[in-house]
């Protein structure tokens, strides 16, 4: 909990959520229960000591290396999701978690290439997900998107594919978007040129991570070749002024994620995010918890307070934050109305309330 005085307001504040993989909330003690029921085997622990026990495991996360050394370990961790069931089982154990921290939209991530490739049909993928979600939705009241995401470490080709199989989806509203996750450094976004032109001439929402261990270059690359409407991480947007005026221009939403950069060695500490600069020139942005059982065990209040910590930002600001992050969301404008009212009603209640 963050020590600040306004962590009452931070704690009642709804929030919505853009940038969070759902196989990125798999805690080990899930993904052992997994391996174990579906008869799994996981590395052992002669050859990776960190597969010991989901305590090791988890000792492990919490010293990653980089991007690429954290993906290994979330690769390895997909291998235990086998049935529709197991895939309800994690997106519910991260509405719960999500809930419990004041999410009342949330829009996540799924790689259904990480499960096709192994084997797993994608109508197994996509239904156990969208069965949690619509647990959620009934339990929690909370409304959720789910938006497929491209690994950028695989052919282009077999992206193709995944697209192609998931149109009719994509089409129907059965699933909310697009996006372009994994391994950043080379594997600038252009690549996916086709399907993105494919998306946007079928009007499906397009997003793209950019800017988080790759340069500055690949976020104006998926603006102007993809025609991306978001931006996943953008933490490097702030070195190009020019781009930066334009994203805020545009009102183009950044999806950061706090304590993944620094988790991963995108930045030493959150002080660094350009957080302040963002609200300075009005980037709207949101912040989010990316993955967070491999990041600490930190959902998306972590994520806040440790902005608060780092910040000090003040109630007109997080109002702002919030407001911004609703009108963001790739949802119905009678949904946002809602989410709107009971944020004015969380501000007023502060107020009264000092």
């Amino acid at each position: 909990m963050c020590k600040s005085p306004l962590h009452p307001l931070l704690v009642a504040l709804p929030k919505c959520e853009h940038h969070m993989h759902l196989e990125g909330s798999l805690a080990p003690s899930l993904l052992f229960s997994l391996a174990h029921r579906n008869g799994i085997s996981l590395p052992s622990p002669d050859d990776d000591p960190a597969f010991a026990s989901p305590d090791t495991l988890l000792d492990r996360y919490a010293r990653f290396t980089s991007l690429d050394d954290f993906l290994r370990y979330y690769y390895i961790g997909m291998s235990a999701l086998t049935h529709a069931e197991d895939f309800e089982a994690l997106a519910w154990e991260y509405f719960v978690r999500a809930h419990a921290d004041g999410v009342v939209h949330a829009e996540v991530f799924f790689d259904p290439q990480a499960h096709t490739s192994r084997g797993i049909r994608y109508e197994t993928v996509v239904d156990g997900f969208i069965t949690g979600c619509r647990k959620a939705e009934k339990e929690f009241g909370m409304s959720t998107k789910l938006i497929l995401c491209f690994l950028r470490h695989l052919p282009v080709s077999e992206a193709v594919s995944t697209f192609d199989n998931a149109k009719n989806d994509l089409m129907t509203g059965r699933l909310a978007g697009i996006g372009l996750d994994s391994s950043e450094k080379g594997f600038p976004p252009g690549a996916w040129k086709v399907i993105y032109d494919q998306a946007q001439d079928s009007n499906i929402k397009r997003t793209a991570h950019a800017g988080e261990e790759g340069p500055v270059e690949y976020i104006k690359e998926a603006l102007e070749t993809l025609n991306i409407e978001r931006i996943d991480h953008g933490i490097r947007l702030a070195e190009d002024e020019t781009l930066m005026r334009e994203v805020a221009r545009r009102n183009i939403l950044v999806t950061l994620c706090p304590l993944s950069n620094v988790w991963l060695h995108c930045v030493d500490s959150v002080a660094e995010l350009p957080v302040r600069t963002f609200l300075d020139n009005g980037v709207p942005f949101s912040l989010n918890s990316d993955d967070p059982a491999y990041f600490g065990d930190h959902y998306i209040l972590d994520n806040w307070c440790a902005v608060q910590e780092a910040f000090s930002l003040t109630v007109g600001e997080w109002k702002n934050i919030a407001s911004t992050s609703i009108k963001g969301s790739w949802c119905e404008d009678n949904r946002k109305n809602v989410m709107l009212s009971t944020l004015d009603g969380v501000v007023d209640a502060h107020a009264k309330a000092r």
